[in-house]
């Protein structure tokens, strides 16, 4: 049986863990996080290991995000909400790992980073994108919300845009994913290779591999080639229209004005989940001004509370199960989630 996940030390003091399911782009389980943490607590007090590398398998990306099949295949099974917890626990539990970590931790964020994927990379201490980089929070098209963290990073991104990007799923290339402090190097593809292969090759027993696997990053970086609608072109209608405290007012907002991006924003919002649009926005709110560790916990309770929720099993089954792209939603319309029903989605189990 193949391992889901992969770890290897060399001589040169540098570890690498390979996330290798390339059939599901990668996508974590529980099992491979529960490793991922696992070795990850080992190696902090392990002379051997002086940098460890964060990357996936095959040509498609890091990682899809978490297996939320895989939640969807238990959910009539006794114990769901358990095993459900117990995987967001491992999860978030992991992604303060990375992000507290006191060794450089360098992540590969080629091809494909999404959900989950973005938040085990998200606290590595050098994470470079590549021309091949789709970046995404993608959870509000699975009825469901933008977690590991995302009320803590999407809240640093300039002005609302953070916002917009939650409510509306938004995949981003190399140039918005720095921009918005989602990464912190761009490089081509062919050079992160090269640059990969040399920090096997660098002795960092031999050396500050702080200093210096900086300085070697450095040597590799380029500028990245924004694309032809970025978010910085639409800062100020985001601005504008985002920075509303209820859904309502941003449709609103988003209804009065007659541009081609007010109106494709709008019809992308009223086609998600009613719950997850409420829901994320009041997320996001409370998240303001938190830690990453508060958002974590945060996340945790919502979590939970999806989990018995119909709205979110419709949502996997429409996109990931049958893929017939049409949901059925029990809360069909914006006026149909009350702020009771929001906040209930807040309160601990």
């Amino acid at each position: 049986m193949t391992k889901e996940v992969l770890f290897d030390i060399n001589q040169n003091g540098t570890a690498t863990i390979t996330l290798n399911r390339p059939q599901a782009i990668n996508s974590l389980t529980h099992n491979m996080l529960t490793k991922i943490r696992k070795k990850l607590t080992s190696w902090k007090n392990d002379d051997r290991i002086q940098v460890i590398i964060l990357q996936g398998a095959g040509s498609r990306g890091l990682c899809a995000g978490g297996d939320m099949k895989a939640l969807y295949d238990i959910k009539n099974s006794e114990g769901t909400l358990q095993e459900a917890r117990n995987f967001f626990d491992v999860e978030y539990e992991t992604d303060l790992l990375v992000y507290e970590y006191p060794k450089p931790i360098v992540a590969s964020l080629d091809g494909i980073v999404m959900g989950g994927g973005v938040g085990l990379s998200y606290g590595a201490t050098h994470r470079i994108v590549t021309e091949k980089t789709k970046w995404s929070m993608p959870e509000m098209n699975i009825g469901f919300f933008p977690d590991v963290g995302a009320a803590y990073f999407l809240n640093r991104a300039p002005g609302y845009i953070g916002r917009y990007l939650a409510l509306n799923a938004k995949v981003l290339p190399a140039s918005d994913v720095l921009s918005i402090g989602g990464a912190d190097h761009y490089m081509p593809q062919e050079k992160l290779n090269k640059l990969l292969e040399e920090i096997q090759a660098t002795n960092w027993h031999e050396t500050n591999p702080k200093e210096n696997l900086t300085e070697l990053i450095d040597s590799f970086v380029e500028k990245s080639e924004s694309t032809s609608e970025n978010l910085a072109e639409f800062q100020e209608k985001i601005d504008q229209h985002f920075n509303y405290d209820t859904v309502e007012e941003i449709i609103a907002s988003l209804d009065s004005d007659s541009s081609d991006f007010a109106q494709n924003t709008k019809e992308n919002m009223l086609s998600k989940s009613p719950v997850s649009l409420k829901v994320t926005l009041k997320q996001l709110k409370k998240g303001e001004g938190k830690s990453f560790a508060e958002c974590l916990s945060l996340d945790l309770t919502i979590a939970t509370n999806f989990m018995k929720h119909h709205d979110f099993y419709e949502g996997v089954r429409s996109v990931l199960v049958d893929k017939d792209q049409n949901p059925d939603y029990d809360y069909k319309q914006l006026s149909d989630v009350s702020d009771e029903m929001v906040e209930s989605f807040f309160t601990k189990n």
